[in-house]
């Protein structure tokens, strides 16, 4: 079986990222053969379209409701038991495979297409591509092309596998809207050495960027009556942070866990600034409190901090109620914090609730009433055996968000990572305010707080002819309430995208409904039963109707022989 060539064409235009994996593979045996086409992709994406060519034949992959596609499966298969076609393989990847039998000599060409809104992280974003073709590729490439109207501040790539043979086959152009990154190695390039088949290309592929940002109020841009609008202020005072961390040091954070949750901790501490305050508060079955009010992160409390930290052990259960509850009393009973301040929760753990309250419904509900919108709490889940669910639930419910740490030799750096993305909150309470009358669809527009390096998005569509879209942002910063205006002209705007070969068909349609469906998808989670079932049946029609690959639908993949098989997103909570 030989793959001839293998092309990764990846439009982004405006952060939307637009991807299609191309494979022509032979069968060289003189007898029919297994081929298997796998694929690596981003989390976030949502797979668009799969289709095979075998001889010229073409089968397609149709997506449907996820329920009516497994109905019709098992029908199909009604022996045997059906293979999953996507999993997750990483913290931010999840593969697609897809196996055919192919007969001699004969020819199939297997394509994939995804998208995705690129997210901005810590001041930049990043398109992540994998590669691992597992055999040399006599035509391979990967073909970047980015179009930002806003302009392009920086442009790297970056990749795991990289040589200086290999550096040669790269090339990047680069002006101020646009930039095109072609890899192309030759068969010779790709050797690890001259003697062996084996191939160099194994590994991750990434290109990261950000964009110039000039108005105060954002980026508008608008293409056939859908509009985006980007938000990164920068340059702004950082608020005062109040954290309580909550550590779990139960028996099943033993030995490497817990030294990384140290190793993590200890620089956390350092990234402290002057003006915050904070304090820890660890948890088994007992809850201990380091100190009984949040302390000032002044050298000498940092240092005394740190003491505490190299001491942790970890045995015992995992009381999580208690732990909560007692950090928001903490908070609750705080004097002398900054006026303007933001106060956090952050919690480590890796397992069930076993003492205390165990039951993760009442936890949440308990947490959630002495919460009252006041605090955000963030949830980092160490490895497999916590419910990812039940922390995420908490978590959007609360104002934060929640993150798995994988227990990979990197989990300090992913909970340093973390940190970083929200030790620089520079706006609370956002309002991104639009004409009520001319704006439909809108995607959410209110945001409780804004971290520096990330990006407010809000989407809609314009309901009538109309020559300007005003805009006005509402905010409060460190230093005072702010209100933010700029008029975008709906004619220049539309320009913009003119004319670029860039363009992938309705691509800005394509961002507003991928941007609701997350949302949709999002809001779900914290919402109560009815109305999740609402926003669900919403995120399913788009999902349908711009045929993405979401939680809610399956692609059922057509074969030779009508063989059937189904491919379903998997989520982080399974």
């Amino acid at each position: 079986i030989e793959i001839y060539s293998l092309h990764v064409d990846c439009k982004v235009t405006s952060r939307f990222a637009h991807t299609v994996i191309t494979s022509r593979i032979v069968n060289r045996a003189n007898e029919s053969r297994e081929t298997t086409f796998e694929v690596e992709l981003p989390k976030t994406a949502f797979i668009t379209n799969f289709s095979m060519s075998i001889d010229g034949e073409v089968y397609p992959g149709i997506i449907k409701e996820k329920a009516a596609a497994q109905e019709e499966y098992d029908t199909a298969v009604s022996q045997g038991q059906s293979a999953g076609l996507v999993k997750i393989t990483d913290r931010k990847l999840e593969q697609f495979h897809v196996s055919v039998s192919i007969a001699a000599a004969s020819k199939v060409t297997f394509e994939l297409t995804y998208e995705e809104l690129l997210k901005r992280q810590l001041g930049k974003y990043e398109l992540l591509i994998k590669v691992r073709p597992k055999q040399l590729v006599k035509h391979f490439q990967i073909d970047v092309h980015i179009f930002e109207p806003q302009g392009i501040q920086f442009l790297e790539t970056d990749s795991t596998f990289m040589t200086n043979e290999l550096t040669e086959a790269l090339t990047k152009v680069q002006n101020e809207t646009k930039a095109h990154i072609l890899f192309k190695p030759t068969l010779d390039q790709q050797k690890k050495n001259p003697e062996l088949d084996e191939t160099l290309l194994d590994g991750d592929f990434v290109v990261r960027y950000d964009v110039k940002r000039e108005a105060t109020a954002g980026d508008i841009q608008i293409v056939n009556g859908y509009f985006v609008h980007y938000f990164a202020p920068q340059e702004m005072p950082v608020f005062p942070k109040n954290v309580v961390f909550v550590i779990d040091r139960s028996g099943s954070m033993t030995g490497r866990k817990i030294e990384q949750t140290k190793d993590a901790l200890l620089k956390i501490l350092q990234d402290l600034r002057p003006e915050d305050h904070f304090t820890f508060i660890t948890f088994n079955n007992k809850v201990v409190e380091w100190k009984s009010s949040l302390l000032p992160a002044t050298e000498e409390n940092v240092a005394s901090a740190a003491a505490l930290v190299q001491t942790l052990t970890a045995r015992g259960g995992t009381d999580i109620d208690g732990a909560l509850l007692t950090a928001v009393g903490v908070l609750e009973k705080a004097e002398g914090l900054p006026e303007r301040s933001v106060s956090m929760i952050i919690l480590l753990t890796d397992g069930q609730p076993t003492s205390g309250e165990k039951n993760v419904e009442k936890i949440q509900e308990n947490v959630q009433k002495a919460i009252n919108g006041k605090y955000a709490l963030f949830c980092l889940g160490f490895g497999f055996d916590v419910s990812y669910k039940f922390l995420e639930k908490m978590a959007l419910s609360n104002g934060g968000i929640a993150r798995r740490i994988y227990e990979n030799a990197d989990a300090a750096l992913q909970l340093q990572g973390f940190y970083q993305e929200v030790a620089t909150p520079i706006l609370m309470q956002i309002e991104m305010q639009y004409p009520e009358n001319s704006v439909e669809g809108l995607t959410k527009n209110n945001f409780k707080l804004f971290f520096e390096g990330s990006e407010i998005i809000v989407s809609g569509k314009l309901s009538n002819e109309m020559d300007l879209l005003p805009v006005e942002i509402k905010a409060q910063s460190h230093t005072s309430n702010l209100t933010l205006k700029e008029e975008a002209n709906v004619k220049e705007k539309e320009q913009v995208f003119q004319n670029q070969r860039y363009i992938f068909g309705n691509f800005m349609e394509r961002l507003w409904a991928y941007l609701n469906i997350q949302q949709l998808l999002e809001e779900a989670i914290s919402a109560q039963e009815e109305d999740q079932k609402a926003l669900e049946a919403q995120a399913l029609d788009l999902s349908l109707q711009y045929s993405f690959v979401t939680p809610l639908t399956s692609m059922v993949v057509t074969k030779p022989q009508q063989q059937e098989e189904l491919a379903n997103k998997p989520t982080e909570a399974g």
